[in-house]
């Protein structure tokens, strides 16, 4: 029978250590090395902390978590700052702050986690649990952490009916049928991780809003999700269709300038926070992709984003109005949004926050930032990133996105001259903003490991790190990601890190370099299709209304000579863009028609540098095949082949692409591919 017994145990081991899922995410709390284990028990010997709900989480993960890690068990007690002891105190001098400081007591140090609130104790516990899981010294803390923008947001495009708009990780984590009488135990894991990088609202439906979501039935099914995120020190908004008081209330318009509409949404207002009491507010989609809004009655965002405001001013909710326009008659889509919204600047109520996209246009793998940013000074604006990888290979595809985020958010808009950049136009550092925010279109869903490949886990985590810090690096995030979700190993760690900072890069050329957009398949956005062109539909949903292919060449020229969109920006980067000698390379058919025989900085022809561009991002699809294949010894056998598997997926994708592009530019170019690159594999006709 023992030896049973000690089968079973072993055996209970193994699948530990070698069977791993992914759904414990960047919290896995792995056993320490011996010394390191040491080190930190000596440390550490004695919890003390805040008696709350958020303090019974904040006791229970660190003790959970310092065992996992050390073997050692902590016990608590009460405020005591004894030797070997961690503290969590309450500082009102720290408000939306906390530290993390040794501290001296008569018979040696202690460890003090303090700040205003038990939130911010409990982003400082995550911290120093942080500090443990990637091997830092604590031997010595002096930490200081501000969040640079009060409100660090998820967005959920998801839908009664559990499906995710633009989701690839299975169907929705919120069981709507099943609420409010069932509880997945998803929901305190969901906001556990949300915790643990700091975002602190989530936006539980899609932008495309069903009016029901704030039906009194959908109301006390979100009231039992923000009842479990509470203690997590999260806020739970919704998203509203701006049709609500006709298509739920009954009314013969939804004007917002009706009377009758006014009181409508005020009573609403008032019926929600009876329901959900620390409700965060709405997220609007309005007058876009064929949505209701206020330019339905005559009327603008202005007008309806402020109706909305004063209904949720009373009880501290905001509003946030998504700039997210264009129309099928404009010459230039990336202008809309910038001609539609500049004219209103300063006419939005002071609880009204205009939520834009990072690009002009949709999420592309690369676009310059939206022009609003910095233009826009009387108004506080959020950026929206998306973490959903809608246009960067879905959930099949590594593509690590910090840099993505990173190039947004340290472009400099020049608003306010040299080093005005987007981060500090939108974190109140240059403009007085009453709200600072930020959004992530988030890629959860219910599949086992949350994000459907391993590595897009990574997004979510520096999504939050960034809306908390937008001056931590790429590399730095990705190094304390790597670590936390799979080894501490430097032979690891090292080639996986710089696997991960090339591969937004990588998409980047193997689908739309040197600037091209949107050139995707119809609707669900994956794979090449430049060709593309269907009778009677909106030219600017066809890829031919970007890239201007012809015998000339290929470009959207923006330019003075053409769109006009580069005067959008401040000067300098409005005089930068608009010369083709002076525009960075990597925008430049974004920002101009360029011709085939154009000599580019290197002195390749246009020509001849997209080839290698599209070479060079198959070229390290297959490198990071290699340096995966080499990683085995590492981690646990299912992520391992899980991920090997989705990276086949990549350089196969990447090579369609390559040839998609190449074969149908060539019709237009009429010159041959360069012997460097490789011979297509696939047909044109076939491709199509």
């Amino acid at each position: 029978m023992r030896n049973i017994l000690f089968v079973f145990a072993f055996l209970s081991l193994a699948i530990h250590l070698f069977a791993e899922d992914g759904s414990r995410l960047w919290l896995r709390y792995e056993p320490l090395p011996e010394n390191i284990a040491t080190h930190y028990s000596g440390k550490i010997l004695y919890i003390s902390s805040v008696n709350s709900e958020t303090g019974k989480i904040i006791e229970k993960e660190f003790k959970e978590a310092f065992q996992a890690m050390t073997g050692k068990n902590l016990h608590s007690a009460k405020m005591d700052r004894g030797k070997n002891s961690i503290c969590f105190e309450i500082n009102k001098k720290l408000p939306e702050k906390y530290t993390i400081q040794t501290k001296p007591v008569k018979n040696g140090n202690y460890i003090s986690i303090e700040s205003a609130d038990d939130k911010g104790l409990l982003y400082g516990m995550f911290h120093l649990l942080r500090l443990m899981q990637t091997q830092e010294d604590i031997s010595n803390l002096n930490i200081r952490e501000t969040p640079s923008y009060n409100r660090r947001i998820l967005n959920h495009w998801d839908n009664i009916d559990g499906s995710i708009e633009r989701g690839y990780a299975g169907a929705s984590l919120w069981d709507w049928n099943d609420l409010p009488g069932t509880i997945s135990p998803r929901y305190t894991e969901y906001a556990r991780a949300n915790a643990s990088i700091g975002i602190n609202g989530s936006v539980l439906n899609n932008v495309n809003a069903n009016p029901k979501f704030i039906s009194k039935e959908y109301l006390l099914k979100a009231a039992e999700i923000a009842k479990i995120f509470r203690p997590w020190g999260i806020q739970v908004y919704l998203s509203v269709n701006f049709s609500s008081p006709a298509e739920l209330g009954g009314l013969p318009t939804s004007d917002p300038l009706d009377p009758a509409v006014r009181q409508w949404w005020k009573d609403k207002a008032k019926e929600i926070y009876s329901i959900l009491p620390d409700f965060g507010g709405f997220l609007v989609k309005a007058n876009s992709e064929g949505l209701p809004g206020p330019q339905d009655f005559g009327r603008t965002h202005a007008d309806g984003a402020n109706m909305l405001a004063e209904a949720l001013e009373p009880y501290n909710g905001i509003v946030m109005w998504r700039a997210f326009v264009y129309n099928a008659t404009s010459p230039d889509r990336a202008k809309q949004a910038y001609e539609e919204f500049m004219p209103l600047d300063g006419q939005f109520h002071k609880n009204v926050i205009i939520q834009v996209k990072n690009g002009p246009v949709d999420f592309q793998p690369r676009e310059p930032f939206t022009p609003l940013f910095g233009a826009m000074q009387k108004t506080p604006l959020m950026v929206e990133f998306q973490i959903t990888q809608e246009y960067l290979g879905f959930s099949k595809q590594l593509a690590y996105l910090a840099p993505l985020y990173k190039e947004c958010l340290q472009s400099d808009t020049y608003a306010k001259g040299k080093g005005s950049t987007v981060a500090k136009c939108t974190d109140g550092s240059i403009f007085p903003q009453a709200i600072t925010a930020i959004a992530g279109v988030a890629n959860t869903g219910n599949d086992t490991n949350w994000t459907g490949h391993h590595f897009a886990q990574s997004n979510w985590y520096c999504f939050g790190r960034l809306a908390w810090n937008p001056d931590l690096t790429s590399e730095q995030i990705a190094n304390e990601w790597i670590k936390m979700t799979f080894t501490n190993e430097p032979a690891f760690v090292e080639p996986v890190r710089q696997m991960m900072l090339d591969s937004r890069e990588a998409v980047v050329n193997y689908m739309m370099p040197l600037g091209l957009a949107h050139l995707f398949a119809w609707e669900h956005h994956y794979g090449p299709q430049p060709w593309l062109a269907i009778p009677g539909a909106r030219p600017d949903w066809m890829p031919s209304y970007y890239h201007k292919a012809d015998a000339e060449g290929l470009g959207f020229n923006r330019t003075t000579t053409g769109s006009n969109a580069v005067s959008q920006y401040f000067p300098p980067l409005r005089d930068r863009y608009n010369s083709i000698e002076t525009c960075p390379e990597n925008l430049l058919l974004w920002f101009h028609h360029v011709p085939w025989n154009y000599r580019m900085q290197d002195g390749n022809t246009l020509w001849d540098e997209l080839c290698y561009k599209y070479q060079a991002g198959v070229t390290s699809t297959r490198q990071f095949q290699n340096i995966w294949d080499k990683t085995a010894s590492y981690i646990d056998k299912k992520r391992f082949d899980e991920v090997q598997y989705k990276l086949k997926v990549q350089t196969r994708d990447a090579i369609k692409w390559k040839d998609a592009c190449l074969l149908y530019f060539q019709t237009f170019s009429r010159q041959a591919i360069p012997d460097a690159v490789e011979r297509p594999v696939y047909d044109l006709e076939e491709l199509k």
